[in-house]
């Protein structure tokens, strides 16, 4: 008779509320879909919640005009027994751009006292260094620090690659490790390797990360589990395959009666699912949810490039008449890459490394010309890349200049007063600030619509006092 396995039940992070909605809708789920179905989600008995952070910062000011500290503070409240998530762009914060560590400290410590328990901080080179004072800063206000590892494919990222760098993680005092494969690279017998290389330098937690944007990634979380993964990305199914994750209904129906059974009840699961099913067609009937972003997209794997950044390169390419050179242009793309240190293929990087090959296509001439971004990362302004760039392209696009070594952000003069200056006359919370810091000028317009909001109010409430009520 076959010995019984131990059990070793898998915990679920959630993503309907970050991610699922950020990769198949642009970020446009508003609190107001939330808020009625977080006493159903606390009750799943989840890992954790991931709500905020990404790019929901910049679309609530922008698009749903939504203060997100609101959001943050809405949540909270209805998550009594579940931990909420967020992520977190290393020294970036939420930007596309390094901050002083005065605003990094400030904007975790903002975090956690509005309701974040777990902070996920990832760096788009992967380089620590941009991780030390998000990690510290979370430490210190006694914040969960998971930090995320930019998953990709290359001669640099080896076995003994992720070995070392799980051990140096675990060093920085992260309480968890999650490997952040944004494109869908990682297939399954290749996560079975990478988790025991992990498992094989740390004692952390080890979360995996993916989207099904390459058809693989249900596979590639059993395969991961079997090898000792402890934590697995879900959406809700409504919300879940094409360029999101796999569906967390049928994740824990998969693995009910194994070891790695969650113990969730399918009953409440079923009822979230039935909650967000009429918003996901709601969302296909307005055009919001393309079928583009429902399928799978081999492209994912032959030319190792993420969805989001594809679709940035249709676009370019559209715009300049020359759609007719994408697959020129996805060939360019790994070369480009390896020019450039192999850096992974994650906000920003994915954007630098994609314009600067439809440019070199465009051209005719490799690095004739030459983004600003793309110049900086030859400068060293977003970090240090796994591998050596190739010095005859950096001395194209640099010429004599001298790429710094330093962490980028010793560079950075503290930040915070002058914002704080800046937006005098707007700020009614302390949170202000950090909005403004992010996005400036969308921060601004958002302080402007929330005043005459706001005016509007005083006007309607002074009408009714007077005996006047409006029509």
């Amino acid at each position: 008779m076959a010995e019984e396995q131990v059990k070793r039940p898998v915990k679920i992070c959630e993503t309907v509320l970050r991610d699922a909605h950020q990769s198949l809708i642009a970020t446009r789920m508003p609190t107001d879909i939330m808020l009625p179905i977080i006493d159903t989600m606390d009750k799943v008995g989840y890992h954790s919640v991931e709500m905020w952070g990404g790019a929901t910062f910049d679309a609530c000011l922008r698009f749903l005009k939504e203060d997100p500290w609101d959001r943050l503070r809405l949540l909270r409240k209805g998550f009594k027994n579940t931990k909420m998530q967020m992520l977190l762009r290393g020294q970036n914060i939420l930007g596309y751009a390094h901050y002083a560590d005065d605003v990094v400290e400030y904007f975790v410590q903002k975090s956690i006292a509005n309701g974040i328990d777990i902070i996920r901080i990832f760096d788009c080179l992967n380089d620590l260094r941009n991780l030390e004072t998000s990690v510290r800063a979370t430490k210190k206000e006694g914040g969960h620090a998971q930090i995320a590892l930019a998953y990709t494919i290359g001669d640099a990222y080896t076995e003994e690659y992720w070995e070392n760098i799980a051990r140096q993680i675990e060093e920085m005092g992260a309480d968890s490790i999650c490997i952040k494969d944004m494109a869908g690279l990682l297939v399954p017998y290749a996560a079975d390797k990478l988790v025991r290389a992990l498992k094989a330098g740390t004692n952390l937690p080890i979360d995996i990360h993916t989207h099904y944007t390459s058809g693989c990634a249900s596979m590639t979380y059993l395969k991961a589990i079997e090898a000792g993964a402890d934590i697995v990305d879900c959406a809700i199914s409504p919300f879940a395959m094409g360029t999101s994750q796999p569906a967390t209904d049928v994740l824990v129906g998969a693995l009910k009666g194994t070891p790695y059974d969650t113990g969730y009840d399918m009953a409440i699961l079923k009822e979230i699912a039935d909650y967000f099913t009429p918003y996901r067609e709601e969302c296909l009937e307005n055009g919001l949810m393309s079928t583009k972003v429902l399928g799978v997209n081999i492209r994912t794997l032959l030319y190792q490039v993420p969805g989001g950044m594809l679709s940035n390169m249709v676009s370019q390419l559209k715009e300049q008449g020359h759609s007719d050179k994408l697959t020129e242009v996805l060939e360019e793309v790994p070369k480009v890459r390896k020019d450039l240190g192999e850096p992974p293929l994650v906000t920003p990087s994915s954007q630098i490394v994609g314009t600067q090959a439809v440019m070199n296509v465009l051209m005719g001439e490799r690095y004739k010309v030459a983004s600003g971004q793309t110049k900086d990362l030859c400068l060293g302004k977003y970090g240090q890349t796994i591998k050596p760039m190739n010095p005859e392209v950096v001395k194209k696009i640099i010429g004599d200049q001298e790429p710094i070594t330093c962490r980028p952000a010793d560079l950075i003069p503290p930040q915070l007063p002058q914002y704080e200056e800046d937006i005098k006359q707007w700020k009614q919370q302390d949170e202000d600030v950090l909005s403004y810091a992010l996005f400036p000028q969308v921060a601004i317009d958002f302080f402007k619509y929330r005043q005459a909001q706001q005016d509007k109010v005083d006007v309607t409430k002074a009408d009714t006092k007077n005996g006047a009520y409006p029509a």
